[in-house]
């Protein structure tokens, strides 16, 4: 051997080339397509129906594939101004019930991360206590109305600003950052609200993205609250427009008064989930980076 030759140290056989490593990969890979395939199966199912016709979703032949392609329900739904107005009302809601609580549990969660504060287990032990208990829908109702915000948007935003499960996965993210970044902060003059805004918000922004999807998913898809609270027609959101419109096409009264009505009451149930899950479809993209990691960043402690 000469000087200046170079010697290769052994390989090693990492986890990457072993064998069993290599079945873990096959089988992950046919398990999650199975997943997919289960998942993926009945929304395109859903969107065959609301394209066919009636007949063909009668018989029973509609799975995947539309067969006599009709848009006879859509037109039904989106002729109607009321079907536009309450689709407003629901991004208006979705939008400002999301700002709300993001605000609202942002805050709540970093006041809860800090172990030195006085009280910080009654905190905590309110939000676990309404997470397993609640005065019931009669009491709530009262309380929406005593307070005057029946037939508001304030009905359907402020009852529901908080969940508990979002806030404890926030305040675990919390907890994870280094406490050295706001000590060095507070040396440098910052108070509590320029921490948490100029240096700790910087860096949550996964787990901000991810309780933004959370609560804009829940606050579209509500209907229940707005059903309760609000009366006006103008003021409903887009799936009580919708929830309504399918009880009354598949009414007998609603079959005797309108054809069009009948020939689409079989579809409007699968143009109802259509229309309410295009827009989150559209949105989910653009956040679905920040979705796993926020969520697992929420997770991991040290």
């Amino acid at each position: 051997m000469t000087l200046g030759t170079k010697i290769d140290a052994p390989k090693t056989r990492g986890p990457v080339d072993s064998r069993g490593y290599r079945i873990f990969r096959i089988v992950n890979t046919v398990v999650l397509l199975g997943v997919v395939v289960v998942t993926l199966y009945p929304f395109l199912t859903i969107v065959a129906r609301s394209l066919s016709e009636e007949a063909y979703i009668i018989a029973g032949k509609v799975s995947g594939v539309p067969r006599g392609f009709d848009l006879t329900a859509y037109k039904l739904v989106m002729s109607d101004s009321m079907f536009w107005t309450n689709y407003r009302n629901t991004v208006v809601y979705t939008v400002v019930a999301t700002l709300i609580s993001i605000v609202l549990t942002t805050c709540y969660a970093y006041v809860l991360s800090k172990p030195q504060l006085k009280g910080r287990g009654v905190l905590i032990g309110v939000a676990l206590f309404t997470m397993f208990f609640s005065g019931g829908l009669i009491p709530n109702y009262v309380l929406v109305t005593s307070l005057g915000m029946k037939n508001t948007i304030w009905a359907v935003v402020i009852p529901n600003a908080i969940s508990v499960f979002n806030l404890l996965v926030m305040k675990a993210f919390f907890e994870s950052l280094p406490s050295e970044l706001e000590e060095a902060a507070a040396v440098d003059g910052l108070n509590t609200y320029g921490t948490l805004l100029r240096i700790v918000l910087p860096l949550s922004k996964a787990i901000v993205a991810t309780m933004v999807l959370f609560y804009a998913v829940s606050f579209w898809n509500s209907w229940f609250t707005a059903f309760l609270y609000i009366d006006q027609q103008d003021l409903l959101p887009v799936t009580v427009y919708l929830r309504n419109l399918i009880a009354g096409a598949t009414s007998a009264e609603s079959a005797a008064a309108d054809a069009d009505k009948v020939q689409a009451a079989a579809t409007l149930q699968a143009v109802t989930i259509v229309l309410t899950t295009v827009p989150i479809l559209a949105i989910y993209p653009f956040v679905q980076r920040y979705f796993v990691r926020g969520v697992m960043l929420g997770a991991v402690k040290g």
